[in-house]
């Protein structure tokens, strides 16, 4: 190849990487401590390192490689039953606790797996374990116990489960306290879960600190608070863990926050005691963290809170607890005290649209008024009185009042009962409103159906039988057994409507999107019989015009009461703004359409409009002539240009 020339392409590509290759390996050579490089142009961190910032792999060259330690939150590694993790640098290893060992002798270990710490002493650890064992089955017992909690009141609940805190603890240490060989000792089930340690030495440099946890959860205690001088004999701590209990003491027992904040309880109840003396006070925090119950973004408020017994029993506060830090899956929080403790959390409240509002409080007056008027025209007009003229009336009061309450009563928070009974009234009205458009759905299909019978006496008995206890009793008993299953889950601390809890919505949405799929199928079902129908008219044209009417008006009440409800499911990605315009506006506009379809359509009740105000200008004029006449006087005569109302001036 001497003397031979290159193409000028190849010399170019030569050239470029050939001055690109040291930069290249200048920026691997860049890589920080504990960090390798990849591919000859990125950083990454060895294992059990990350990144500053937390990128994968990074080419910036002031950044660093920190330790991960996997024995705390968000990791925390699980090593099994009588087993504590340690952290190393860029690693971890799992060791059993004083008292016990591996079966191969191995000191240490990587995980859980086929690796379980036996008692040293087995005899003692059986006995110890079941008498631990008996008593977390025992309170568990009463934890789940549901006829227990739902038959006492507030003052009853809170001062039960004050009794159990405080005799869990004690049986707790009581019973580790019996057996000090058995350093440390973990039992659990379903509700509880325990883990105990005794001490029977002082403190050293390398034990400042206990570390317990229980299901996720962990505490920090300083060795000095644990053990007692002033007593002889050994020193024990216990931390206990209730997986259901926060359901019981939720956060209607906390009193020291804004009503307008939602407030929940998101961590587990742990209680953290010390024996044999129950000292409560600390000489340095303790610190405690909490696995999350629900993994939610929009917080607003965190509160590390214990309970406080009081005479009336017990309540959250949070004397002396200070939240640390908070991020999506856990909080850890520092006391100067031991006893129970959790972590309630605020949500962030929505901000209300101003022009939403003014929508929804102007369309809901023109229903009002539409309401109103459609009301009227079904009880006055005789023309046009029948069985599904009754249904539209029934249907027009159910909302009328519905939207009455809704203007009147949403806002009224103040006082609790009353924002319930609200809220109960209101879920009673829409269902009623909504069970009064599923007997409309059923009266046009059994008409459809029966196209061919001339008397319709059979339909019209069936629904003047069924429709006033289905259109009223159905909605009472599906309220009714809401109210008596979860009462407190009326009314919330923005609106006297149902809370989205628990599922409690569900008692509302559930009923109306079941009734919106029947009479879905009902529709389906009559324009099919329609459409077999028309090919065979002679005789039948005008009932069958007059089905087809109906269906179509049925067919509007269908979008107005059931398609515009999908609406706010469909509140989600960058089109909730536009959905939630078209919900509001639509929905607000129900009594408007209502009163249009049935009445302004309607050629009979256009005819009886007409005859009222014929009548009303009739009269007028009539009122009229008697006054000019009562004026002029029984012998007074008209003059010559006179001309009485309705008298047409002639001329010759």
């Amino acid at each position: 190849m001497q003397g031979s020339s290159l193409p000028p392409g190849l010399c170019f590509l030569l050239c470029f990487f050939g001055a690109m290759t040291p930069k290249i390996k200048a920026s691997c050579a860049n890589c920080p401590p504990n960090a390798s490089c990849v591919n000859n142009s990125h950083c990454t961190c060895n294992s059990g390192y990350v990144s500053g910032s937390g990128q994968k792999l990074f080419t910036f060259p002031l950044e660093t490689c920190n330790d991960i330690n996997e024995c705390e939150p968000p990791y925390s590694v699980y090593c099994g039953l009588n087993a504590a993790c340690h952290n190393v640098k860029g690693s971890f290893y799992c060791r059993c606790v004083p008292g016990y060992r591996l079966q191969s002798g191995e000191e240490r270990f990587s995980n859980s797996s086929g690796n379980t710490c036996q008692d040293t002493n087995s005899s003692k650890t059986t006995q110890g374990r079941k008498e631990l064992q008996k008593i977390v089955d025992t309170f568990e017992s009463l934890l789940t116990n549901q006829t227990l909690w739902r038959t006492e009141g507030r003052q009853e609940i809170s001062s039960t489960a004050t009794t159990i805190l405080r005799d869990v603890e004690s049986k707790v240490l009581e019973t580790a306290l019996k057996a000090p060989e058995q350093k440390v000792q973990k039992i659990q089930n379903s509700s509880v879960a325990v883990e105990t340690r005794v001490i029977t030495d002082n403190c050293s440099e390398d034990r400042q600190t206990f570390n317990l946890n229980v299901q996720m959860n962990s505490m920090d205690i300083h060795c000095n608070d644990v053990i007692q001088e002033d007593t002889q004999g050994p020193s024990a701590v216990a931390f206990i863990s209730y997986s259901s209990l926060g359901n019981i003491i939720n956060a209607t027992f906390f009193e020291e926050t804004d009503e307008k904040d939602r407030v929940f309880l998101n961590s587990q109840v742990v209680s953290a005691a010390i024996g044999p003396k129950r000292n409560v006070s600390l000489s340095k925090s303790v610190t405690l963290t909490f696995q999350h119950v629900k993994m939610n973004h929009s917080i607003k408020k965190v509160f590390c809170v214990y309970w406080e017994t009081t005479k009336q029993g017990g309540l959250w506060s949070r004397d002396g607890c200070f939240l640390i830090h908070v991020n999506k899956s856990h909080t850890m929080c520092n006391c100067s005290h031991l006893s129970s403790f959790a972590v309630l959390m605020a949500l962030t409240s929505q901000e209300e649209d101003p022009v939403l509002t003014i929508i929804t409080y102007v369309g809901l007056s023109l229903s009002l008024l539409c309401l109103l008027l459609a009301a009227l025209t079904f009880l006055l007009c005789k023309a046009i009185q029948n069985t599904s003229t009754s249904l539209h009336l029934q249907l027009s009061i159910c909302l009328f009042l519905a939207h009455l309450l809704f203007l009147v009563g949403i806002d009224q928070t103040e006082s609790k009962v009353l924002c319930a009974i609200i809220a109960g009234a209101l879920h009673y009205l829409y269902l009623a409103a909504f069970t009064w458009m599923l007997l409309e759905g059923l009266h046009l299909f059994l008409t459809a159906r029966n196209l061919t019978v001339v008397n319709y006496s059979s339909i019209n008995r069936l629904m003047k039988w069924i429709m006033f206890p289905v259109g009223y009793g159905v909605p009472a008993v599906i309220v009714a057994i809401s109210a008596a299953s979860r009462p407190h889950f009326y009314g919330t601390a923005n609106r006297c409507w149902l809370h989205l809890d628990q599922g409690f919505i569900w008692g509302f949405l559930g009923p109306v999107c079941a009734i919106f799929s029947v009479n879905l199928v009902f529709f389906i079902l009559v324009f099919w019989i329609l459409k077999r129908k028309l090919s065979s008219l002679n005789s039948e044209v005008s009932t069958i015009q007059n089905t087809r009417m109906l269906a179509f008006k049925a067919t509007a009440q269908l979008f107005i009461l059931g398609c515009t409800w999908c609406l706010g499911f469909l509140q989600v990605g960058p089109a909730a703004r536009v959905m939630a315009y078209l919900f509001t506006i639509i929905n607000s506009l129900q009594g408007f359409f209502i009163f249009l379809v049935y009445c302004l359509l309607s050629q009979q009740v256009q005819k009886q409009y007409q005859k009222w105000f014929r009548e009303i200008v009739k009269s007028k004029s009539e009122s009229e002539a008697y006054t000019l006449s009562s004026k002029m006087g029984p012998d007074s005569k008209p003059s010559e240009g006179d001309v009485f109302p309705g008298q047409v001036k002639r001329k010759y």
